[in-house]
């Protein structure tokens, strides 16, 4: 037999043994992570079942349950009181509605102003996110005792009450920049700076204020100068 046939079958079949021991090593080791895997999950499994059974972690589950509870109460109990929407109200309403809460946000108003209806569509807006405070309009027209009381001169006129103490006022357009298209955003950090709204803490509906065009969404047949009387 030619000696270098010999030579190539031996190495050819010492290939063959190393390609079949890295195979079996392979599946080995294929085998072995398979059952690290599986005894992992059943330690998952294990600990998780041990959280469900922490009285810590009930306890905790129960405060936020019960906090959640008397959160909706509250927010239940503040729109009972006319919280959550802009409302109208009488001069005969007036009294008991500025008594009634602890924060009051008071519209006077005239309904043929212009830039009086620019403020009703902010204030509109802001109502149902800032469900703490309550929004309202008077007529002031309705309204000549309170107008004189109050010493309003200007419309619009927002009073921010406190328990029924009036507290601080927004004349006109003065610090909102004095122009018609500032955004409702400028209103809200306004009323935030002043403390009568409080800041969101989470993910409560922050709509943008896309109204730039306010002005022309809400023009009416009667422009009045809200900086007269």
């Amino acid at each position: 037999m030619d000696p270098e046939a010999v030579k190539s079958r031996l190495s050819n079949l010492a290939f063959g043994n190393v390609m079949a021991a890295a195979a079996r090593d392979y599946q080995k080791e294929l085998i072995a992570q398979e059952k690290a895997q599986a005894s992992s999950t059943s330690n998952q499994e294990v600990d998780f079942d041990e959280l469900m059974d922490d009285p810590e972690l009930e306890k905790l589950h129960a405060d936020r349950i019960a906090a959640l509870k008397k959160e909706a109460e509250k927010r239940q109990a503040l729109k009972r009181q006319g919280h959550g929407e802009y409302r109208e109200i009488s001069e005969g309403d007036f009294l008991g509605e500025v008594t009634g809460s602890e924060n009051i946000i008071c519209h006077f108003y005239h309904r043929e102003f212009y830039r009086c209806k620019i403020m009703d569509k902010h204030l509109k807006s802001l109502a149902p996110r800032y469900i703490d405070a309550k929004f309202i309009k008077l007529d002031a027209e309705n309204a000549p005792f309170f107008v004189a009381k109050l010493g309003i001169k200007t419309l619009p006129c927002i009073i921010l009450f406190r328990r029924g103490i009036a507290i601080d006022r927004l004349i006109g357009f003065q610090d909102l920049g004095g122009k018609d298209d500032f955004t409702t955003n400028t209103l809200e950090n306004v009323l935030l700076k002043k403390g009568i709204i409080s800041a969101k803490k989470d993910g409560e509906g922050n709509e943008d204020n896309d109204d730039i065009d306010t002005s022309r969404s809400i023009r009416s047949s009667v422009q009045a100068d809200s900086d007269s009387e």
